[in-house]
């Protein structure tokens, strides 16, 4: 009789046990929890196909659920909060260009630009552009104007191309702060010269990525490369405002590129 009141007791107070410990768990989660840390991110929207004009979005998103970039957060509001939100965005890692914008009054990359401090961040899309929608602007002409300066290698009549084409340490450091470029054109959309002459003026990007084959030992093509460059807009309309070298995520020097380019020119 004994032995079946102690079995009792057991079922009895392991329950009340439990419920005790839960109690303490819960009481333990909610001291230590986290307050909640709100960010507004105002935001360019713009569809051309609702026949609206443009306004800024306001999105609120507590930054304790989201990681540290403004990227991060975009991300968050178009996967949690609102799907129409459009952005372009590939690698996540400064690599790729793809995710190039204006934030807080400056160029950059959203994949590498912390969210900052401040109450509230604005996000345009890259200034002086046409956008196609929200965050997207149209690269048609910036890509055209890439591919004017025909970014690859042009090796001498001859050259043995079944071989891998050495430079010296000496050459190969020439290149330096030239082929990181990855073509996010947030300099060029920073340089007014470049929007008030974008048809002509082939901006800070193009122009670096032209310098990176001239500078480069094994191209052959110098005096073809220059010669197309030898007119009044395509490099000349750069007034060395600087905007290109100060805007660059990537820490490049598009303005000093510029410079040897006319150097070059001039020789």
């Amino acid at each position: 009789m004994r032995a079946a009141l102690g079995s009792l007791a057991l079922r009895v107070r392991a329950p009340a046990a439990a419920a005790g410990l839960r109690h303490r768990v819960l009481a333990t989660t909610a001291a230590g929890a986290k307050p909640k840390n709100m960010k507004t991110f105002s935001i360019y929207r713009w569809d051309p196909e609702s026949g609206k004009k443009p306004r800024m979005q306001d999105y609120e998103i507590d930054m304790n659920e989201c990681g540290p970039m403004v990227l991060d957060a975009l991300l968050k509001i178009k996967n949690e909060i609102d799907p129409t939100l459009t952005l372009r965005r590939s690698c996540r890692e400064g690599i790729c260009g793809s995710c190039s914008m204006n934030i807080d009054g400056s160029n950059t990359l959203a994949c590498l630009c912390k969210v900052s401090d401040a109450p509230k961040m604005k996000i345009y899309p890259l200034p002086h552009m046409y956008v196609l929608k929200d965050l997207v602007p149209d690269m048609s002409n910036f890509y055209e104007q890439h591919k004017s300066v025909q970014p690859y290698l042009q090796t001498a009549p001859g050259t043995d191309i079944s071989v891998e084409n050495y430079q010296s340490k000496e050459d190969r450091a020439k290149l330096d702060g030239l082929y990181e470029c990855v073509l996010c054109a947030c300099c060029s959309t920073s340089c007014p010269s470049y929007w008030w002459n974008q048809d002509k003026y082939l901006g800070p990007a193009v122009l670096l990525q032209s310098y990176r084959w001239l500078a480069d030992s094994r191209d052959a093509k110098k005096a073809e490369r220059l010669e197309f460059l030898s007119d009044a807009f395509k490099v000349y309309r750069c007034k060395t405002i600087m905007n290109c070298s100060k805007t660059c995520p990537k820490h490049l020097n598009p303005g000093k590129a510029i410079a040897q380019i006319k150097l070059s020119m001039e020789h």
